[in-house]
Formats: structure tokens, sequence, C-alpha cells
């Protein structure tokens, strides 16, 4: 993906520290005092452009939504679409996905979103995709026994792998659909790429693993 550097970035996701958390470092274990209340804690890796967390945030209020993008110049696009659909559950974090026990104590997270990650295609790449077994250690410990991982791609290659490695993992699958939108999902809130993708009509593929 490419993106247009925004020099004037990173000054404005300061300037609205009650989206952009600055020093998540200083919350971990103690994200209640972020939002003001225990509700779960739901996390989307690589947020993009946030039509799906402030959807998420505005159809759920009962959950407190954090999304994590590293590119500023994408996060202050969903620093505007949080702050126009009004929620208070929402929250943005420009750090890496990778170094999240940083900010996040072990199960302090009740579900993890993946939405059409990078898939990586080259075997030298393999470590780098979200679904590899590197990866489900750390959500392993993010989400303890009972954590969610929720995950939707519209990559064949991306979504088989990830199948194998879970499974291989021990996780327990349900929900998987090789065509979420001819399934008729309720209540899914589309992505960026999401409506893309649709719209030239590939399909979706979603699936839904826990690891107990």
């Amino acid at each position: 993906m490419r993106v247009k550097h925004k020099p004037w970035a990173k000054e404005k996701l300061l300037s609205h520290p009650e989206v952009c958390v600055n020093n998540p470092e200083d919350f971990k274990g103690h994200w209640s005092n972020v939002f003001g209340n225990d509700n779960p804690i739901h996390i989307e890796i690589g947020s993009g452009k946030g039509q799906f967390i402030s959807g998420m945030a505005k159809q759920h209020p009962d959950v407190n939504y954090i999304g994590i993008e590293v590119v500023e110049s994408v996060l202050v696009v969903a620093l505007d679409k949080v702050l126009q659909a009004g929620v208070s559950n929402a929250r943005l974090l420009s750090v890496d996905g990778a170094n999240l026990l940083d900010y996040f104590e072990p199960a302090e997270v009740g579900r993890i979103y993946l939405n059409f990650s990078d898939p990586w295609p080259k075997k030298r790449h393999t470590k780098r995709r979200l679904t590899s077994p590197q990866f489900l250690d750390l959500y392993h410990t993010l989400l303890g026994e009972k954590g969610e991982i929720h995950f939707k791609t519209d990559n064949r290659g991306l979504f088989e792998y990830s199948l194998v490695a879970f499974s291989a993992y021990g996780l327990n699958l349900k929900e998987v659909s090789l065509n979420l939108h001819e399934d008729e999902m309720e209540g899914n809130v589309m992505t960026e790429y999401e409506e893309k993708f649709s719209q030239k009509g590939f399909p979706i593929y979603r699936l839904e693993a826990s690891f107990q």
C-alpha cells in the first residue's frame, strides 16, 4: 500500500490526546483509567484508515476499542473517522504491533482483530505474517486462554496458511467463511479494503479462533 506522506500528521495526532494515546506504556495493566470503565478491551492490529475501529466502537458502546497502526500518515485518517463518529470508547496507538507486550499486560485483551493484513507471500517472509506462529505466541499471551482472534482477508493463500497455522497451534476454529458477504454475516463492519474488494467481486474469507 502506497501512502502519501503527511508531514503534519504527527502534530495532529499529538493534538488529540483524547483519542491518540501518545504514552501507551504508561497504561500497561491500567487501560481502565484511559476509558474510565472496566469494559472489555478489543484491539485491531493494522487499523489502517479507521473505518472498522470507528464503526465497531459505534456499534458496541460497551466495548473499549484500540486501533494499532504504525504509519502516522494513515493513523491521522483514522483519527478523523473516530472524531466524526463521536465515540468515546475508541483509542488509537501509533506503535508496532510486534511490541504490544510493552503496552498490555498478559490476558488484558479480550479480542484481536486482524483485517486484511499484508499477506507477505514470499516464503522467506513467512515470519512477518500476522498469523505466523511467532505472532500467535504473542496473541496467546495478550489474550490468555479465553480471548479470541477474528481474521478477515481477501487473500486465499494467506487464509489457507492461517487455517493451517491456527490448527497446528491448537486454536479452536469457528465461524469459518469462504465468502463472508454471501453468508450475510449479521453486524459485519467493513473496512475500506473490504468494501473495495467485495465491490470487485472478490470473496472475503473470515474466521474466528480461540485458545480454549
